[in-house]
């Protein structure tokens, strides 16, 4: 990265080599919102990287994560936590990550520029985050997660209390959408959810490879398969059935995506535009798993580069018409199972910081596996 640039530009320069998502994404938001949404994206990846790169027990990673909490809070410098972090890094860490550690102090002097309401909502979503992630992290392993409830939780900790975030942001950006601020707040974290659970579904064999899955056994377990015995080359019956049946749950939580969509002001586009991307872009992915359920890498249910052009256009063609909005969702989740509204019933998050609680394995069979550290992640 260039050493000469501003804060704010070092933000703009290393986000499309942390995530090629969102940095389509993130540009359409206005200019104010999308300092902080990005500055929130990169605390986040950073508070990710300590948890899945550094080569430390479980205990010195909640240590470090804690830390990380007190540096975004201003309560330690980034400096020194940084140069303890870099020699704590496998291998397989990427330059990027690691480049983004080293100016962490960067990406924390943003936070303290933004306004109080921005630095409240993205501190509070860094400190839950970082607690309830090295939770799942320390029970990760190849047997899954016990229910499909456990699966809620963990889709909470990684990506529903984004969403939570960034409705407190749009909120905190515009008047007319702080008066939709009870709708957006109730659907907020399933719109997470749906596109979390659509990378969880694609990413399954590349998380298989690093010796975790997040697919929950009860689903799997109604089908006949057990988790801890799947292997992308001898699949069991029933395995097909379960991925449908959780591609159904996907669905019905995008649909909520676009609900919450839908609650944004037309006059907001670039705000509309950065959900509609990505909701658009999650419903061609869980065609592609619908259609081939039994695939052995992600690679082969990803979506072409004209696809997503496609998508692109089409939802900023139709930005400010709800009708044909809807019309281009239906079209383009024809053929996808849905799931029941009580399927994706999940419970009320609370605003104020908490401690994540720990994931249940409490079943007589479900013995507690192995710590483990991801190399990399599903979704964020």
């Amino acid at each position: 990265m260039d050493a000469s640039a501003s804060d704010e530009e070092y933000q703009d320069q290393i986000l499309p080599h942390v995530s090629r998502t969102f940095a389509l994404t993130i540009p359409q938001l206005p200019a104010k919102l999308r300092i902080a949404v990005t500055n929130a994206y990169l605390l986040c990846r950073i508070a990710d990287t300590i948890e899945d790169q550094t080569t430390s027990s479980a205990a010195a990673r909640l240590g470090l994560l804690h830390r990380f909490v007190a540096v975004v809070c201003g309560e330690e410098e980034a400096a020194q936590l940084a140069r303890d972090l870099l020699p704590r890094f496998s291998e397989q860490t990427l330059p990027a990550e690691r480049d983004l550690v080293l100016n962490m102090g960067r990406i924390v002097r943003l936070t303290a520029a933004l306004d109080a309401e921005q630095r409240v909502a993205i501190r509070r979503c860094v400190e839950v985050m970082c607690e309830g992630m090295h939770e799942f992290q320390c029970i990760a392993s190849l047997r899954g997660l016990a229910r499909m409830s456990d699966l809620d939780d963990y889709c909470y900790y990684v990506a529903g209390v984004v969403g939570q975030m960034l409705t407190q942001l749009f909120c905190a950006h515009s008047p007319a959408i702080e008066a939709q601020r009870a709708g957006l707040e109730k659907l907020s974290v399933s719109f997470a959810q749906g596109l979390q659970m659509t990378n969880i579904l694609k990413d399954v064999w590349e998380d298989w490879q690093r010796g975790a899955c997040w697919l929950p056994q009860d689903v799997f377990g109604r089908h006949g398969v057990e988790l801890g015995s799947l292997h992308p080359q001898r699949q069991a019956k029933g395995f097909d059935a379960s991925m449908r049946e959780l591609v159904g749950v996907a669905h019905a939580h995008l649909r909520n995506a676009l609900a919450f969509t839908l609650l944004i002001p037309k006059e907001e586009a670039g705000i509309r535009r950065f959900c509609l991307w990505a909701i658009g872009l999650a419903v061609l992915t869980l065609r592609r798993i619908e259609a081939n359920p039994g695939f052995t890498a992600g690679n082969q249910v990803k979506i072409s580069r004209a696809a997503v052009g496609v998508t692109t256009q089409l939802s900023n063609a139709a930005v400010g018409n709800d009708w044909l909005l809807r019309r281009l969702f239906a079209v383009a989740a024809i053929g996808l199972p849905l799931a029941a509204p009580a399927a994706i019933e999940l419970p009320q998050r609370p605003l104020e910081s908490a401690a994540a609680p720990r994931p249940r394995a409490d079943d007589a069979d479900y013995e507690e596996p192995r710590d483990l550290r991801r190399e990399g992640s599903s979704g964020r």
